[in-house]
């Protein structure tokens, strides 16, 4: 049985509560959060203790923490787990600052406790089955990865304003599933990015629509587009072009059924929000830490990869604010 200790009792804290719920081998014995009622709320649920974030750390009844805390609250809370000897299951971004990531990255080899950066779309159960059979051959060398994701409507500007912006927030998702699906590392970045959705995010300094390209030293290509906006509901889209044919996953919808009449066909919207399209793939990475750190097997996606991401998007940034392409080293 491993014994969770959870940090941050918010939106996401909750949704790891009920992943770590619904695997046989692991509790969540403690909690702790910034606000006390949602900490009690989570706990009256969990049977868990309420304490401090520094006793929670502390507790000989904690195996691993779990940190679903606001980003820039994870450098330390890394450093105190790591020194602990906690295995680390972190909310991506890993921080903001790709030298702050390296001095995680130091930390964790120097007390080797497993870490786990929580990328969670590499666990969706349709991408992992594309890079499964990528992986297998089945379309030769990848050519062309093209990833659309768009959010049903924007965050509010008090979010947007502390995010980091939409490339180390949003996109960094998309970056880690370029690397997992490209199968080699981007070497150059070129981004363009607008405010089109809401005057009032340009203003707070970032973009709400944006698109990159990923090269790789092979020449490998990999294209994104976000958006803040989509009236269709949550888009998110994956298409991988190789020698050999191409493979795709499609929107989920919120049912299956279509309908055809004089008119045309017609189908449901996709699913709404991240919580619902992506419910199978926070169960399913929580399953797969809590697996690894109790048989001591590899974490993946680990700390590198959380660093990748972060240059990645650094480099997102740079390119938009120079306007030229940008090579990563």
């Amino acid at each position: 049985m491993v014994n969770i200790g959870l940090l941050g009792c918010g939106r996401i804290g909750q949704v790891h509560a009920r992943s770590v719920g619904q695997v046989d081998a692991a509790r969540i014995t403690a909690v702790a959060d910034a606000f006390v009622e949602p900490a009690q709320i989570l706990a009256s649920k969990t049977g868990a203790q309420v304490l401090s974030a520094e006793e929670l750390i502390k507790s000989a009844d904690v195996d691993a923490v779990v940190i679903g805390t606001p980003t820039d609250t994870h450098y330390d809370l890394i450093h105190q787990a790591a020194r602990a000897g906690k295995a680390i299951f972190c909310e991506k971004p890993v921080d903001m600052s790709a030298d702050r990531i390296r001095d995680c990255i130091e930390l964790v080899e120097a007390t080797d406790v497993p870490f786990m950066t929580a990328f969670n779309r590499r666990f969706d159960p349709n991408f992992a089955n594309i890079q499964s059979r990528i992986a297998k051959g089945e379309i030769g060398a990848v050519e062309i990865v093209t990833i659309l994701s768009r959010d049903p409507s924007p965050p509010p500007i008090r979010y947007i304003r502390s995010s980091g912006g939409l490339f180390r927030d949003m996109m960094i998702h998309d970056l880690d599933m370029a690397r997992f699906l490209l199968g080699e590392e981007p070497v150059t970045v070129y981004a363009v990015g607008s405010a089109l959705v809401d005057p009032e995010i340009g203003k707070a300094g970032d973009i709400d629509t944006a698109a990159v390209t990923l090269t790789t030293a092979s020449g490998k290509l990999c294209q994104i587009s976000n958006s803040r906006r989509a009236s269709y509901g949550y888009d998110q889209r994956i298409e991988v072009h190789g020698e050999k044919g191409m493979l795709r996953a499609e929107n989920m919808l919120e049912n299956t059924v279509e309908a055809a009449t004089s008119a045309g066909f017609q189908k449901a919207p996709a699913q709404h929000f991240f919580l619902e399209r992506y419910e199978a793939a926070y169960r399913a990475e929580m399953a797969h830490f809590i697996a690894a750190v109790s048989e001591s097997k590899p974490l993946s996606p680990d700390l590198f990869d959380g660093l990748r991401a972060q240059i990645l998007a650094d480099a997102a940034a740079e390119s938009l604010a120079q306007g030229r392409r940008i090579r990563v080293e």
